[in-house]
């Protein structure tokens, strides 16, 4: 309903549709850190849903248009970009997102990351002449830098996996105001070698770094396609995910901002440094002192947090 509506009531009906879907999902394992995820992914999308429908109100109250494309009014395209920024779990409204993925089964969990971001992705695609630039990639350096920061010091791979999201979020961001096709194919080969990590982890049922390193001996070949998409999703050449990284950085450069090319550039090394960690224990195991490391972490945590 969203991404072929072009009305702001339509569109915000989808998203309300959309959430609702996805619920029961996130709580069907009755636990309570499922029924936590449940409750905060609920709040967050509620709210962004009403920001959506107060910005689309604001702006029919100025222009009295209702048309999505005709987002005129500059207070309602603050809103909007803040809402939508909500929905997807970009910087600095991504607080929810790890979480919830977190306490999610991992088939859940790849709806979240990828399908349930193609609604906002789409409403932001049809109003990105209307969004503050600057407002943008101010948004988009944050997430890559967060983003990759917070992924360092995590051993559960699904908040790795939240981590990286918004990582892509930030890349997918940046380019929006000046090539918005850019920004839809990041999103569909980030949702291709997202399908590919995500379908790889729940086949060999891996949840944790530590039973990510046996991983090899139980299935080779997958732990191998494993390595590769990972390494696609860090962007390193020759691979897919290399592709929608350098045309960005070729259209920022085009059109004179080369210091935020380089800056985005930077914060993905962070990114790349969890991939290599996350391809090593699958294919190798980890280091000595990194799985002493481990040990004293799980040691210190309640039973809980390790859902």
């Amino acid at each position: 309903t969203t991404i072929t509506s072009n009305h702001w009531i339509m569109a915000w009906a989808g998203l309300e549709i959309n959430t609702l879907s996805i619920l029961p999902l996130i709580s069907k394992s009755h636990h309570p850190r499922a029924i936590e995820a449940a409750t905060k992914y609920f709040l967050t999308q509620a709210t962004a849903s009403a920001l959506v429908l107060f910005s689309s109100m604001t702006n029919a109250w100025h222009t009295g248009q209702w048309d999505i494309t005709q987002m005129t009014h500059p207070t309602s395209c603050l809103i909007l970009t803040s809402a939508i920024a909500m929905k997807l779990g970009m910087v600095p409204f991504h607080f929810w997102f790890p979480e919830v993925l977190q306490g999610s089964p991992l088939t859940t969990g790849l709806l979240l990351s990828t399908i349930m971001k193609l609604p906002p992705i789409t409403l932001l695609f049809m109003t990105h002449h209307s969004l503050n630039p600057t407002l943008l990639t101010c948004m988009a350096i944050m997430s890559a830098a967060l983003g990759g920061w917070m992924g360092l010091n995590q051993t559960q791979v699904r908040k790795v996996l939240a981590f990286s999201s918004i990582s892509h979020l930030g890349w997918m961001t940046i380019i929006l105001s000046f090539n918005p096709k850019l920004t839809l194919l990041n999103f569909y080969l980030y949702t291709l070698m997202t399908l590919s990590i995500f379908l790889t982890l729940n086949t060999i049922k891996v949840l944790k770094l530590s039973t990510l390193i046996t991983s090899w001996t139980k299935a080779p070949s997958l732990s191998a396609m494993l390595l590769l998409t990972l390494l696609s999703v860090a962007g390193l050449p020759p691979l897919t995910g290399f592709l929608p990284k350098w045309l960005i950085i070729q259209e920022l450069t085009k059109q004179n901002m080369a210091p935020m090319a380089t800056m985005i550039s930077l914060f993905s090394l962070l990114g790349l440094y969890f991939y290599l960690w996350l391809a090593y224990c699958a294919t190798i195991g980890l280091p000595p002192h990194t799985t002493n490391h481990m040990k004293q972490w799980h040691s210190h945590k309640p039973v809980s947090t390790l859902f």
